[in-house]
């Protein structure tokens, strides 16, 4: 028997939608702050998928004011096709609010923004028969709109606000049958989030909710995967129905952590009485009958093509001058545009950590300027690895501390910076006896994961203690990485790993980004 393994999309990839045309499926994703914006995702089997592009791929379509807060920005999109065009529906929180943006091929080019007056987030669309569109929001409202203009022509119309727990959001309708169907998240996107469905003969409603809501929820379990919800349905090829839906995977002690963010995951449905009926989201279901696996992505970045791949994000936006391909071809130059990694104007380049256990790995010129490796929930929780006035050192900062952990010095020239994140030698948490003197040392508790932080390129050069350092990895420090995690950061991003610059400009050779065993996806035969 064919088996899958969730997630299906890791790391930080919430907010899935998904749409079929004709075999291929097209799917997208929340991106929050960063730029390009609305990573988008191509399949032939809803197992496999390969980032190629992104929506928002052009600064003018996101006009992100300086300053944004992390967790604004673009928030649950939607994808349709309908009428030869691929449509995308969106929320700018802090920037547009809801606009739309139509392709005639998902590689783009992808329109300008398309305004759509409709207050509420997470939108929604939908075509009726005779031609008209429907946008849902969250609340939960509906609306017929012109989705060439935007223009609302009907509405918006109370139709449904769930089972009455909190948050009603992600609204989805669908035209199965003689039925329309509503679907929803409830109970907020953490531990309380579920799925719920209703339905009725026309989108205006009235609304019969379902006699099994939620019809999915893991709230209250001790399943691996939790937060299971803001969900999508897609009918495949072959008759069959499916849902994508987030998640998360937390590790650790009490309260448990999770550091990748809410991923993407896939979970067969099935209709019975004329409702769906959807089981708990499993680490590994059976497959669907199409089957075709993708080439493994390239674990390293040499940055000798004409433009970044896709999956290089920066936040907030990526001002030209910041970056270059061509400055010295072969090398990613990234100048620095403001005056610190804590303040708006750093330049950043980095992609989302996808595995819970991984080898992260640059080749950096600092020349004059100071440059680094950094992993990164915001501006104000992340890890440095840092070169710079001959000296290279790891720079911690969390919450309104920074502190610089350690140092050593390093010759001029080119560096080999290294991330390890590993979960499978994190210590379990151990309760000790009252010491000697009757005080009691608690509980430790043990994070999700350990981060280490290495250099190499150093051999020959004197040390603090003034012996001549060795020519492999030099060890630096080792962090809890609790303090990268969405628990302590809060907000609805995940953790980035990427390059950066604060003064002058470095030089790139490459990025290599290998996953370990623990946390990948693929699929299995049995």
């Amino acid at each position: 028997m064919r088996t899958y393994d969730n997630p299906v999309i890791p790391g930080f990839h919430p907010d899935p939608s998904v749409c079929r045309v004709g075999e291929d499926y097209y799917l997208v994703c929340s991106s929050f702050e960063y730029f390009p914006g609305i990573p988008l995702f191509h399949s032939r089997d809803l197992v496999h998928w390969r980032q190629i592009g992104n929506v928002l791929d052009r600064p003018g379509q996101l006009g992100f004011p300086d300053g944004l807060p992390a967790s604004a920005g673009v928030h649950a999109p939607t994808i349709r096709y309908h009428g030869g065009r691929f449509h995308v529906i969106t929320t700018g929180v802090g920037a547009l609010g809801n606009f739309l943006v139509t392709a005639e091929r998902p590689e783009g080019p992808w329109s300008d923004p398309v305004r759509v007056d409709l207050p509420g987030i997470d939108p929604d669309l939908a075509w009726d028969e005779d031609g008209s569109c429907w946008c849902a929001v969250a609340g939960v409202r509906v609306a017929r709109i012109d989705p060439v203009t935007g223009k609302v022509l009907e509405g918006p119309l109370p139709v449904w606000s769930g089972t009455g727990m909190q948050h009603p959001e992600a609204p989805h309708l669908y035209r199965v049958g003689q039925w329309w169907y509503l679907m929803l998240a409830e109970g907020g996107t953490a531990h309380g989030h579920s799925v719920s469905i209703a339905r009725a003969r026309s989108p205006r409603g009235p609304y019969e909710p379902a006699p099994h809501n939620p019809v999915l929820s893991h709230r209250g379990t001790d399943l691996p995967i939790q937060c299971t919800g803001h969900a999508d349905l897609v009918r495949a090829a072959d008759g069959t129905w499916w849902m994508v839906l987030l998640g998360t995977r937390p590790r650790g002690w009490f309260p448990e952590f999770h550091v990748l963010g809410r991923e993407t995951f896939l979970t067969p449905v099935e209709w019975v009485d004329g409702w769906p009926r959807v089981g708990p989201v499993a680490p590994r279901h059976r497959a669907p009958t199409a089957w075709h696996p993708l080439p493994a992505e390239p674990e390293r970045d040499d940055f000798d093509g004409p433009a970044l791949a896709p999956c290089w994000i920066s936040p907030r936006g990526r001002p030209d001058g910041s970056w270059s391909l061509t400055r010295r071809p072969g090398r990613l130059t990234l100048t620095a545009t403001g005056d610190g990694l804590d303040r708006p104007g750093h330049t950043f380049v980095g992609r989302r950590q996808q595995h819970a256990d991984c080898r992260v790995a640059v080749r950096v010129d600092p020349g004059t300027g100071r440059a680094g490796l950094s992993v990164r929930i915001d501006e104000a929780h992340h890890y440095d690895l840092e070169a710079g006035g001959g000296v290279v050192g790891v720079v911690a900062r969390i919450g309104p501390v920074r502190q610089r952990i350690a140092e050593h010095p390093v010759p001029p020239g080119p560096l080999t910076l290294v991330v390890d994140i590993r979960t499978t030698d994190v210590p379990p948490p151990t309760v000790t006896s009252p010491g000697a003197g009757g005080e009691a040392t608690g509980v430790r508790a043990a994070g999700p994961d350990v981060i280490a932080f290495s250099v190499g390129g150093v051999g020959g050069v004197e040390g603090i203690d003034g012996d001549r350092l060795p020519d492999g990895p030099l060890p630096l420090a080792e962090l809890d990485g609790r303090y990268l995690s969405t628990q302590v950061a809060a907000g609805f991003t995940g953790r980035v790993i990427g390059m950066y610059v604060t003064e002058g400009s470095a030089e790139f050779d490459w990025f290599d980004y290998r996953p370990g065993a623990v946390g990948d996806a693929g699929g299995h035969e049995a």
